[in-house]
């Protein structure tokens, strides 16, 4: 399993919901900070409609006041100015409180697949690069027959702020190398921001590839997913408001992140995770990775079986 999946989307939401937990006193502070996230989504795009009859389209929001299950888009950006980016961590997380349990899984970024809205067959992280939210939402909603209800997105540049901001992380490098003009040894390091950034982006020195980076991935959000929700002294918490407001958007509202935070977070207790099984393989010299049919319906029914 790659566990760096639920961790990433764990750390997003405990950041996010988290922040409508915190002490009275900061309560304008955190709110302003969630209306400084919001991006209002779908607003230009029809509700999907599964090709399932047995999955009702959802036309009204999420009623999370009634504990309603509901499906998240997580999508990690490599956002630069001038340059929209690529969503190149996607994952979708089905939280059902009722149950409680969260499903997590990843689609891999070369997975190959109808960009909906551009009429191209493409890997499915271009999707954002061509049409932002709505396109990747879209294309996701797609690709899975499956409705999906919230979106929060990323600005990977950001992370070396939040790392900044709690002090550092600890990671355990299991052999040395170098990245980006830095050498990394091997064994217990303590990195900023920046030199985090580059660590988890290792994939080519590494012979496990994309699992390789993962696990740095998983190390590096797990230390800063523990450091960050301790929330270090009081006078800390502007400036990681402050962050989340500049790299993080969805079109959770704050009145849903403080219903979810207090009412959802029992979701956390049982997280099941699966792999997207394929087939890596190259078509005019592009790698891509190919998902069959079966195992669309495969992930299509373990979502559905969490409503």
């Amino acid at each position: 399993m790659k566990r760096w999946v639920w961790i990433v989307s764990i750390t997003v939401f405990l950041l996010l919901c988290g922040a409508g937990g915190v002490a009275y006193y900061v309560y304008s502070s955190v709110k302003e900070t969630a209306e400084q996230m919001y991006i209002p989504v779908k607003a230009n795009k029809p509700v999907y409609v599964s090709q399932d009859t047995t999955v009702k389209p959802k036309t009204e929001p999420i009623a999370v006041e009634k504990l309603e299950p509901f499906n998240v888009l997580v999508m990690g950006v490599d956002e630069r100015e001038h340059d929209r980016g690529r969503s190149d961590t996607i994952i979708v997380v089905s939280v059902n409180p009722n149950k409680p349990s969260m499903l997590m899984f990843n689609l891999p970024r070369d997975t190959r697949t109808e960009i909906v809205g551009h009429h191209s067959v493409d890997k499915m992280n271009h999707a954002y690069a061509f049409g932002g939210v709505e396109m990747a939402l879209a294309t996701v909603e797609k690709f899975l027959d499956m409705p999906i209800d919230y979106v929060v997105k990323i600005n990977m540049e950001g992370f070396v702020q939040l790392v900044d901001l709690v002090g550092g992380v600890e990671v355990e490098n299991p052999f040395a190398f170098n990245e980006g003009g830095v050498r990394f040894d091997k064994g217990t390091m303590k990195l900023d921001g920046e030199h985090a950034l580059i660590y988890t982006r290792m994939r080519y020195e590494d012979p496990r590839g994309d699992m390789g980076r993962n696990d740095r991935q998983r190390q590096v959000l797990l230390r800063l997913m523990h450091t960050a929700m301790q929330w270090g002294s009081i006078d800390r918490i502007p400036s990681l408001l402050k962050a989340l407001g500049r790299n993080v958007k969805t079109n959770i509202t704050f009145d849903e992140m403080k219903y979810m935070y207090k009412n959802y977070l029992p979701a956390f207790n049982t997280i099941d995770t699966t792999e997207v099984q394929g087939t890596g393989t190259r078509i005019n010299n592009i790698y891509y990775y190919l998902v069959n049919d079966k195992e669309r319906k495969r992930l299509h029914d373990l979502l559905k079986s969490n409503q």
